[in-house]
């Protein structure tokens, strides 16, 4: 099932069907086995139209997220980790990553407040004071306020790795900032978790050419997606869930920085595709 939050109604797709499933979009998402309570709507759900819904999806959606903050697992592909100590060897702190790669405790870090999230088509910005922007494509997971993975979705990672790799306390400047963090285009709620095999794939376009391609496998990361889930909610509660961006194994190469009105896409199938527009931020 596949979730979408459009500027007028919630729609759910299942096979080639369209539904609107009413009700304010935190409490929507938010309860135990998402999957079952949408199933059960069904029968009563009023059915759209497919083309008036692609229609909407095509011109309206928005970033599957309401009042959810979004937070950050970082250095859980072995890829992540080389690409971080490469940015970082000349400040002297590549170690951390190494050790954190391989430490008990994962990294997890604060992304973004909902309001500073871009959805589908949106535009992600980079950073004026950084020399070096990259994407980093991501499974983002939706975590309910019990601490159940309930969902899935697309996530962009804006990364300014030369502010990173200058010195590792830099990281909330490296990552956080406006628009530096996408999702959607919408939330997948399957019957069990995703298939080990499933990939993430990654293109970068510069007007029209591409720049980068490449994929790689979820099954990848280092972690269990509930490991990671359970640091998230050991000492702080979500009283309307989360969402937790679980690491990129893609990384492109050093030589390789994002200019503006390059084009990002991002895809997940079953989710879909996250496409992004790269700016600087008109209002700084």
């Amino acid at each position: 099932m596949n979730l979408y939050k459009t500027k007028t109604e919630n729609i759910l797709k299942v096979d080639n069907s369209y539904h609107v499933i009413p009700g304010n979009w935190d409490q929507l998402i938010n309860r135990q086995n998402l999957y079952g309570y949408l199933k059960s709507q069904l029968n009563t759900a009023p059915a759209i139209a497919e083309g008036k819904a692609k229609n909407l999806l095509e011109e309206g959606v928005l970033p599957p997220i309401g009042s959810q903050e979004v937070w950050a697992a970082g250095v859980t592909y072995l890829r992540s980790m080389e690409a971080r100590m490469e940015e970082a060897k000349d400040s002297g702190g590549a170690d951390l990553y190494d050790r954190v790669y391989h430490a008990e405790r994962p990294e997890l870090f604060f992304k973004a407040f909902p309001h500073k999230v871009s959805g589908h088509k949106g535009a992600v910005s980079i950073r004026k004071d950084s020399v070096w922007n990259v994407p980093e494509p991501e499974l983002t997971l939706f975590i309910n306020s019990y601490g159940t993975i309930e969902g899935y979705t697309v996530g962009n990672d804006m990364s300014s790795r030369s502010i990173e790799g200058e010195n590792a306390l830099y990281l909330p400047q490296a990552k956080v900032y406006d628009r530096s963090a996408a999702l959607g285009p919408c939330l997948y709620i399957p019957a069990s978790p995703l298939d080990p095999g499933t990939l993430i794939e990654m293109d970068i376009l510069r007007e029209g050419k591409l720049m980068f391609r490449d994929s790689v496998a979820i099954s990848r990361i280092k972690r269990p997606l509930t490991e990671l889930v359970s640091y998230l909610y050991r000492e702080s509660t979500f009283k309307d869930g989360s969402f937790l961006m679980t690491g990129t194994c893609l990384v492109p190469p050093s030589d390789f920085t994002l200019l503006p009105e390059d084009e990002i896409l991002i895809t997940i199938e079953p989710i879909g595709t996250l496409r992004n527009t790269v700016a600087y931020n008109p209002s700084v």
